[in-house]
């Protein structure tokens, strides 16, 4: 399971690379570069919704089906150790999700606002051409 997580840690870390490639000003000799490659990625990086909900309902069945510890002699020492340490990494899991989602959902809205804003110094340019 360990392997799903660093394949979502690692899509997360080039989006998240990807955004601030892209919002970074002064990079405008490599901006029609970044935005062809950023636009080729965005469908293949569309299948992280999906796994990301996958993973989600991993999550939720590990909730479901883990021990009980409510008292303190239900549970042994070690037993309690275990289940602290399984609820700190679904959290940390599900915020690893929730991150993925987010920076894919800022990757799109961020490449469709620099085509137009591409689109739009394109046109600028072509009517103060033709002035």
């Amino acid at each position: 399971m360990a392997l799903e997580w660093v394949v979502l840690g690692y899509a997360a870390g080039a989006e998240a690379i990807m955004l601030l490639l892209l919002t970074i000003p002064g990079l405008d000799p490599l901006r029609q570069g970044l935005i062809s490659v950023t636009r080729n990625l965005l469908k293949p990086f569309l299948s992280i919704v999906p796994f990301c909900l996958f993973l989600l309902m991993d999550i939720y069945w590990k909730y479901e089906t883990r021990p009980t510890c409510e008292s303190p002699e239900s549970c042994s020492p070690s037993e309690h150790l275990r289940h602290q340490k399984s609820i700190m990494k679904s959290q940390r899991n599900a915020l690893l999700i929730a991150c993925a989602i987010t920076f894919y959902w800022l990757l799109y809205a961020v490449t469709g606002l620099v085509v137009k804003v591409e689109q739009l110094n394109k046109r600028v340019e072509k009517l103060k051409a033709s002035d």
